[in-house]
């Protein structure tokens, strides 16, 4: 496979393993899941991708003025809030690309300024372009320091001339010192305010806060794989923990007796909600709240899981969650994890209160860089060898 060097790579540092072939990118990867899991059993080979190129289907640009006044945009160097110019990133679809140009080539125009960090002056911070793989759908959420964006209509308008297939665009309002990118208040001044995509034969709404994996085609693997080591019958009661906008509930349910799906975030259970109407599935719930809080409720109630869908963040899991997790007992755990020094620490944890790991399949989701997605399948010590 040609080997692509990115012009901006040294500066920016998103991408670890930019001038690594990618057949070396897998082996690098293999290596260091065996070295991490190995111990817990055998390590599948990692699912690779066929094209590793403009995977990323959500695109942020931190927005500012160089040293000459100019406009750029871009990405944060590593550790530091000074903007490196980026203007074409070889992991990031090209598309949202293009609407995060146009929309630097139209502030001048508009008179619109770019937000300073150090005086706390000006309009425009970030801009975040989310595209739906399947449906082809295009949110815009432009981050601004201040709720009023001047002519908004006429900006609009021109920029959908350029690009007529963006289908939302919000006005997220970020008046606040800080480093996150989204603040709390948003408006849509143009479309719904969602987009939708559609995977593994589910369509999903995509709210802006909303979590969705970035790379829509190695997702369905990496779903699949979760479902199928899940072995559901149809008769099943399964809990997704972490369940976002319900993606791998509303999957699981066309296979299983009951889904409960959990998430703290109230959007995302929002989102999920409608999503389960829009598939017609209605053998799925879903509860605001904390998963781990609920699997004890369950527990003390004599309820029963048969499994336990796991997504925790990169940095896994908590004592507390785990520890919710062993007394509420399911037959199996499916556990999809962003990152394997975690993973491991948490399967050490699960195995000590009596699980065993049955499988463990990496899957690339993020290429050229050090990431890692992983499903593992653990069952209860006293269950029989599981036939997949």
């Amino acid at each position: 496979m040609e080997n692509i060097i990115c012009r901006s790579a040294k500066k920016c540092g998103g991408c670890q393993y930019q001038g690594v072939p990618y057949e070396e990118q897998l082996k690098k990867k293999q290596k260091m899941e065996e070295k991490l899991l190995g111990k817990f059993c055998k390590v599948s080979p990692i699912i690779g991708m066929e094209n590793p190129y403009h995977y990323r289907n959500k695109v942020h640009s931190a927005f500012g003025r160089d040293r000459k006044g100019n406009i750029i945009s871009g990405t944060y160097e590593a550790s530091t809030h000074h903007i490196i110019p980026v203007e074409d990133c070889l992991i990031e679809d090209e598309k949202c690309q293009e609407i995060i140009r146009t929309i630097r080539g139209m502030l001048k125009s508009f008179k619109i300024k770019t937000y300073d960090e150090d005086t706390g002056y000006g309009l425009l911070r970030h801009v975040m372009v989310r595209r739906g793989f399947q449906t082809g759908e295009i949110m815009v959420i432009l981050v601004l320091g201040s709720p009023i964006l001047p002519s908004k209509n006429n900006f609009v308008k021109a920029l959908r001339q350029v690009h007529p297939e963006i289908t939302t665009v919000i006005l997220n309002i970020n008046d606040k010192r800080t480093s996150m990118v989204l603040g709390e208040r948003e408006k849509a001044i143009y479309g719904p305010g969602f987009i939708r995509d559609r995977l593994c034969g589910c369509t999903f709404r995509i709210s802006p806060k909303s979590f969705y994996q970035v790379n829509p085609v190695q997702t369905e693997i990496l779903y699949d794989t979760a479902i199928r080591y899940a072995g559901l019958t149809g008769k099943e009661t399964v809990i997704d923990a972490y369940c976002g906008i319900g993606t791998i509930s509303l999957i699981a349910a066309r296979h299983a007796k009951k889904v409960i799906g959990v998430e703290l975030n109230k959007d995302a259970v929002r989102d999920a909600r409608i999503n389960a109407k829009e598939n017609r599935i209605q053998n799925a719930e879903f509860r605001q709240g904390d998963a781990g809080e609920f699997m004890v409720a369950m527990a003390d109630n004599d309820q029963h899981a048969d499994v336990v869908f796991m997504d925790p963040p990169r940095a896994g899991s908590d004592e507390k969650f785990l520890s919710s997790l062993v007394r509420l007992a399911p037959d199996k755990i499916i556990y999809i994890s962003c990152g394997p020094e975690s993973l491991a620490r948490d399967l050490k944890y699960l195995v000590k209160h009596g699980y065993e790991v049955k499988k463990i399949q990496p899957t690339e989701l993020f290429a050229f860089t050090e990431h890692v997605e992983t499903v593992v399948l653990l069952s209860q010590k006293s269950q029989t060898d599981i036939s997949m």
